[in-house]
């Protein structure tokens, strides 16, 4: 079952000296059309290419199709590409092909259309013209994974895109797997590598198990459980790195019962933060106050809350519910929560059953409902109070991302239903502001009000962990914001 799950041996491939990695990642996808998938699995397999890209080390963002740019007015930019870079079908990548990648990705994709804030292309050669509405962070935006640049020209872009990336996809299983082949004509240098075989399994234990049997070379998040035993292993490297992440309590304040902001309080106190990191995470994240790693510039200083369930029951009492022969109850009306999770982050259905046990015990019942795809769930019904989130806060190093995709009523993420015009007109403040001081300021602003309205509340903020068969994996680099995987520097040894 296994076999089945990941595919065949990692070594299988090599018998003929082929150079061959198998990656096994934790999400699965059936689409790989990049302007649209949510897993981004395209530019995680190295399959396409965005204009600009993020520097992680400096937390800045760096050219990478894109040669420069230019918009001081924060309105006008003009943008140079790359000469001499080929789609993977050997057409000739120029600026009228990127317009026409630019033109599918606003059409297919609404919240594109919302980042971007684009009103006009215009392309000529090497170069393009583009007008937005007043944005000096656009180009910051050009990082997001759903912007890729692919040839449109082809047919059939949701199960074979074709990119500039350093390799070139061969076949694709949906659910399964992806295989890939080195591109020869890659701009940037083509990738010693002769092939790539890129699977999933959302199992963690399943993971786990096969890079222990020599079955993959590379697992993306393999079972926190099973590090120990990993560890053990001479030939078996293990990870753990501090990404932009943060496992959150997804609250939808349209639902009645937690409308009143002391319900929301009750939720959040009732988290036993560091429990979990220590319990389920055993130590491989730091307990979450906001949205944003501290480290970052823009991470409000907290107060220190009061967590715990006498804490919970007296915002519970505020909110006008008592218990009452041991359930906690308003109006005759007991307090029933339906919580959303999902098994591909396999510790989030861990944390929504801590969250169960502990609200059992003051009286609330909740019920867990496991989905599959939640962005495509919540963004679709609103039958559900709370959900087990992660979300990734700043992936371009800077907090306009996620402060625009979750709380901005037209936000992509916004799945909380957040429709409140201080915090909106914060964001739209940030949105123009081009001073670094001035932004980290209105970030903290906006976060501070997320706190104190507690529209979503925040658990953790996770370490991604890697682990690879050191043996044969070579130059193989772990990314903050979880976009760049599969590239033409990775090699066997």
């Amino acid at each position: 079952m296994l076999t089945a799950c990941v595919g065949t041996s990692s070594e299988e491939g090599e018998e003929d000296g082929e150079k061959n990695i198998h990656f096994l990642y934790n999400f699965s996808t059936n689409s790989l059309d990049p302007h649209v998938d949510s897993s981004y699995v395209p530019i995680r397999a190295g399959i396409t290419e965005t204009l600009i890209r993020l520097d992680e080390e400096n937390l800045s963002i760096e050219p990478w199709l894109a040669e420069s740019w230019e918009g001081e007015d924060g309105e006008n930019w003009t943008i140079k590409l790359h000469e001499g870079i080929k789609f993977q079908n050997g057409n000739t990548m120029d600026a009228e092909a990127v317009k026409k990648s630019l033109d599918r990705a606003l059409a297919e994709n609404v919240a594109i259309q919302n980042a971007l804030k684009i009103k006009s292309i215009e392309a000529d050669g090497l170069t393009l013209q583009i007008t937005t509405e007043p944005f000096p962070e656009f180009i910051s935006e050009l990082v997001n994974p759903n912007v890729s640049i692919i040839d449109v020209t082809e047919e059939d872009i949701v199960n074979y895109p074709i990119g500039t990336g350093p390799f070139k996809l061969t076949s694709f299983s949906p659910g399964s797997k992806l295989e890939l082949e080195r591109f020869n004509d890659y701009w940037d240098g083509a990738s010693k590598l002769d092939t790539v075989t890129f699977s999933f399994n959302e199992d963690a234990n399943a993971r786990s198990l096969a890079l222990e049997s020599g079955q993959v070379d590379i697992v993306y998040r393999p079972e926190v459980e099973s590090l120990e035993n990993l560890q053990s292993n001479e030939s078996i490297e293990v990870e753990s790195t501090a990404t932009f992440r943060v496992h959150q309590m997804t609250m939808n304040v349209q639902r009645e019962g937690l409308k009143d902001v002391n319900v929301r309080r009750a939720v959040d106190a009732l988290i036993d933060r560091q429990g979990i990191v220590d319990e389920i995470l055993l130590g491989h994240a730091e307990a979450a106050a906001g949205p944003f790693l501290p480290s970052l510039p823009f991470a409000p200083d907290y107060e220190e809350k009061q967590q715990g369930a006498d804490v919970a029951v007296e915002y519970l009492k505020e909110a006008g519910y008592t218990m009452q022969d041991g359930v906690m109850q308003k109006d005759g009306e007991p307090l029933k929560l339906t919580l959303l999770t999902y098994p591909a982050r396999a510790d989030l259905p861990l944390i929504a059953q801590v969250f169960q046990s502990d609200a059992k015990q003051i009286g609330i019942e909740v019920e867990i409902r496991q989905i599959e795809i939640p962005e495509e769930y919540m963004a679709s019904n609103r039958d559900w109070d709370l959900a087990t989130y992660s979300n990734l806060t700043a992936p371009r190093g800077d907090a306009g991302y996620y402060l625009n995709a979750t709380y901005h009523p037209t936000g992509a993420l916004n799945f909380s239903g957040a429709d409140e015009p201080e915090l909106t007109a914060i964001i739209d403040e940030l949105n123009q502001a081009v001073d670094q001081d001035e932004r980290s300021a209105l970030a903290e602003q906006a976060a501070d009000y997320v706190n104190e309205q507690m529209i979503n509340s925040f658990v953790l903020h996770p370490s991604t962990i890697v682990a690879y068969n050191k043996d044969k994996v070579a130059n193989w680099v772990t990314t903050k914001s979880e976009y760049y995987m599969i590239n033409n520097k990775l090699d066997v040894k």
